[in-house]
């Protein structure tokens, strides 16, 4: 019997049909790494094309405003967790249901900043977006990336570009 159920029945023994009931009334529970402010809804991501497990995956959340999208100090938070190959899976709280944005970047070397080259700026970590927007000729438009999170423990994908 599951701690949930455990919990919710004072440990004793209940029939499948009535645990099935109690776990689907039961709140549920975010998972030890989500990041940002705890709320009662959050997204789980996984992070896909990650080509090692230096550093750490840095997620970027955004509300739905165009104009502080990918600005200096327009998102609303980072999480950070440890970056894992071939794939990062992590929670990010968002503070109630609606319309946001992420951006995640593989931070290889852990300096909690994207790093970037030349005279354009162009990153030279991994990096994405909600719903994998095309990024070849440049950043995505905000529309492209708005993401509906309309009730908590949903899941997105979202796959890494390396220059």
């Amino acid at each position: 019997m599951s701690k949930t159920i455990r919990a919710l029945t004072g440990g004793h023994f209940i029939g499948l049909a009535a645990a099935s009931a109690l776990c689907a009334a039961a709140p549920a529970q975010a998972a030890p790494n989500c990041a940002g402010p705890a709320s009662d809804t959050w997204i789980n991501i996984t992070v896909t094309n990650v080509r090692n497990g230096n550093g750490l995956m840095a997620v970027t959340l955004y509300a739905d405003d165009s104009r502080r999208f990918l600005v200096k100090h327009g998102s609303m938070y980072v999480g950070r967790v440890p970056a894992t190959a071939p794939e990062t899976r992590m929670c990010l709280f968002v503070p109630k249901p609606g319309v946001y944005a992420i951006a995640v970047y593989h931070d290889e070397d852990s300096s909690q900043t994207i790093n970037r080259s030349g005279m354009l700026g162009i990153p030279t970590e991994g990096f994405g977006f909600s719903n994998d927007p095309p990024t070849i000729a440049s950043l995505p438009a905000f529309r492209s990336v708005r993401l509906h999170i309309g009730k908590t423990n949903l899941s997105t994908r979202i796959t890494l570009k390396y220059p």
